[in-house]
């Protein structure tokens, strides 16, 4: 990943993190010498991939820039149990008042990229990409979304703001999906998603009738998805959703779909173990 795909709002999350657990300041890590300089390292214990390397960098940067972090690996690529994955040298202070919050984007983005990359994995021989959703931790959606992206994953719209789904809810409290869909403005209309959510075979002619340029294919079984696949005939895309998970998604993606949305891989992930040694010299 280069620089160009980090969200905007990188430094202003490290911010808020580093002030949620730095508060005033860091009580404990004051009683150690300001002055004692040393090395620590960072440890992979378990097979993942590794994301989050900008937010752990902007981390100890905002904390304390004169500690210098050395990558021993790059950011998207695979670790092997107990690889050595970089080194960090400074003051023991700052180290210190850092290392949580460093740890903690690392660990989690590092999960949610290493969730992905097996659901990738997973449907690897078919033509079918694999979507995040909006399902993700507060605070941390375009965190995430960054980590989806780095575990192999394509993301779905960012937020409520950035693309048109017309679920089943909306259709519940209004008209039909065609008026709903003809009320947008022209601006609206040229978002890169628009989508409608059907919840039956019966509702698939309507739903590509109504304008949308794709259709999810809400809890459908594996034959009404094939169904749906046939029927449609490649006129708009479609998307399958709805308790999937790696004992199933194979199968899905045998139907033809074009897209599996997976809210796991933003809501379920298990966090990365990474463990901080440091060295036992130290020097002034």
């Amino acid at each position: 990943m280069t620089s160009t795909n980090l969200p905007d709002d990188l430094s202003n999350s490290v911010a808020h993190a580093l002030r949620e657990d730095l508060g005033p300041g860091d009580i404990t890590a004051a009683l150690i010498d300001p002055q004692l300089i040393t090395t620590a390292t960072l440890i992979a214990r378990q097979k993942a991939i590794l994301c989050g390397a900008p937010w752990f960098d902007e981390v100890f940067r905002q904390v304390d820039p004169t500690v210098e972090v050395n990558w021993l690996a790059d950011e998207g690529c695979e670790l092997a149990p107990n690889q050595t994955v970089c080194r960090i040298h400074g003051k023991a202070i700052s180290i210190l008042s850092a290392e949580r919050t460093a740890l903690n984007f690392l660990q989690t983005l590092s999960g949610t990229a290493t969730l992905t990359r097996r659901y990738q994995d997973a449907v690897a021989p078919f033509k079918v990409r694999i979507l995040d959703t909006r399902k993700t931790i507060p605070g941390l959606r375009t965190a995430q979304k960054y980590a989806v992206r780095t575990g192999g994953g394509t993301n779905h719209r960012m937020g409520l703001y950035d693309g048109v789904l017309v679920k089943e809810n909306h259709q519940y409290i209004s008209h039909s999906v065609k008026e709903l869909i003809e009320r947008l403005s022209p601006a609206e209309s040229q978002v890169e998603l628009v989508e409608v959510e059907i919840e039956a075979l019966e509702e698939l002619e309507a739903a590509i009738a109504s304008g949308a340029s794709r259709v999810m294919l809400d809890n459908f079984s594996l034959t009404d998805i094939a169904r749906a696949v046939q029927q449609n005939n490649q006129r708009v895309e479609l998307e399958a959703s709805g308790n999937i998970d790696l004992d199933t998604i194979e199968a899905v993606a045998k139907t033809g779909v074009d897209f599996i949305s997976v809210g796991a891989i933003t809501k379920h992930l298990q966090a990365v173990d990474y463990s901080l040694q440091f060295e036992k010299n130290v020097a002034r």
